[in-house]
């Protein structure tokens, strides 16, 4: 089952226009074959009590331009995606183009801010979270490091699997059991993407947590471990360039390869909206 797939599609509606997800109960927008929340940090926030109330498995993702390019190609990586109860825009270039196609995405809500916007509103409902992936002892750093900075901040636990964990099925079985057996309310999955994003959807109903939320190298800058770019590069879709410098080895296929794939994905998606817009005239 899809997070969507509740909500009726109105072939007479405006195929751009923003639609409500009945099942979240989140604005959602389509874009790249993708539906994006259009929603505030505050409908994030009551979306997250909601699923933690019920106590219900879920996961958010964060789709930036890598991701778009990916979710084109990877059955699995889209699958997960689709699956998500929250989809939140990280990405300036996803924001512009939602803008362009005239259904514009409320906020661009990153990985890398949602880590201590949602670890201050845990701590203020008194949520507990576990920290996964990221290097040996950089998950347990980490969460001691936000518990120092909000007060009432509850941490449910801390690991760092082995590289590869996801393949050896003992080990697997061993973090799940973790995870399921400290109870938080919430996973911070720190694994990279694709792999922490698909491993949320396989994993999430056996940990039983509530609300996974996939956080790339999130943890790596609260410790400190790698800096972050400047606000006005992230606010102007630049921070791109100024991780590529300082991870150019790693990131250089990424960036420089394969996500030229979005130019043509997104000028397949300024001909979709503005094709609809005249025969809608």
């Amino acid at each position: 089952m899809t997070a969507c797939e509740s909500a009726q599609d109105d072939p007479s509606a405006n195929a751009n226009a923003p639609w409500r997800c009945e099942r979240t109960g989140v604005d959602t927008v389509s874009l790249f074959e993708m539906k994006f929340s259009s929603v505030s940090l505050d409908e994030v926030f009551r979306a997250v009590t909601r699923q933690i109330e019920a106590r219900e498995p879920g996961y958010i993702v964060t789709p930036n331009v890598d991701h778009v390019c990916e979710y084109q190609i990877n059955e699995a990586f889209r699958r997960a995606y689709q699956n998500a109860f929250l989809v939140l825009a990280d990405g300036v270039p996803v924001i512009w183009a939602s803008r362009l196609c005239g259904s514009p995405i409320k906020e661009k809500i990153s990985g890398s801010d949602l880590v201590y916007l949602l670890s201050e509103y845990a701590a203020l409902k008194g949520y507990s979270i576990f920290f996964l992936g990221a290097e040996p002892g950089v998950a347990a750093r980490a969460a001691e490091i936000l518990r120092q900075r909000f007060p009432g901040f509850t941490i449910a636990g801390a690991y760092s699997p082995p590289f590869g964990f996801e393949k050896d099925p003992e080990e697997e079985r061993k973090t799940v059991a973790m995870i399921r057996d400290a109870a938080p309310d919430i996973c911070y999955v720190a694994l990279g993407s694709p792999k922490g994003d698909v491993w949320n959807y396989r994993q999430c109903e056996n940990t039983g947590v509530p609300v996974h939320v996939g956080v790339g190298a999130s943890l790596d800058f609260v410790v400190g471990k790698v800096r972050r770019a400047p606000r006005w590069m992230q606010r102007t879709g630049l921070e791109w360039t100024w991780r590529l410098a300082l991870e150019p080895r790693r990131l250089a296929t990424r960036y420089l390869v394969k996500d030229l794939r979005f130019l043509p994905l997104l000028l397949r998606e300024f001909v979709r909206c503005f094709g609809k817009g005249r025969a809608n005239a």
